[in-house]
Order: structure tokens, then C-alpha cells, then sequence
């Protein structure tokens, strides 16, 4: 399963969208069915940006579903068809 953990980089809004839009584009053409993306626990602020992030409608259109774990509210799983 590809994962990308968003910690080492979580104050700099450019790299973020960057880091998430380059590991979506590769996860979609490496025909992973899921893909984990990690902002952690914290305050949930990161994993709040992430997922609109995933839920704009250009980004949309290259997977299936997004959900965050019910196990570890820190993952944020991607399915690709």
C-alpha cells in the first residue's frame, strides 16, 4: 500500500497540495486499489484541509471513495476503483 505522511511537511501550505496532488497522480497510475494518507491526530486541522482537499471536484475525478479510518482517525484511506 503507497502512504504518504504529511508530518515532516504539515506548515507549508504550497508543499502540502503539491506533496497530495503528485502522490494521488502517481497512486492513480500505479493501479494501487487503496492508498493511505497520513496527517495524523493532532487537532484535526490537517486532516480537515486534506480532505477538501480530495473533495474538489477536479481531484474527485481520480478515485472512487475517501474515508477516514474508524480505527486511527489519523489515515485517511483513497480508493481507486
Amino acid at each position: 500500500m503507497l502512504s504518504l505522511d504529511l508530518h515532516p511537511i504539515f506548515r507549508n501550505n504550497r508543499d502540502i497540495e503539491l506533496a497530495l496532488r503528485q502522490f494521488l497522480f502517481r497512486a492513480n497510475q500505479s493501479g494501487e486499489p487503496v492508498v493511505e494518507i497520513i496527517p495524523g491526530k493532532g487537532s484535526g486541522r490537517l486532516r480537515t484541509r486534506v480532505l477538501a482537499f480530495l473533495d474538489q471536484k477536479h481531484i474527485r475525478k481520480l478515485y472512487v471513495r475517501r474515508e477516514v479510518d474508524t480505527g486511527n482517525t489519523g489515515r485517511i484511506l483513497v480508493h481507486f476503483q
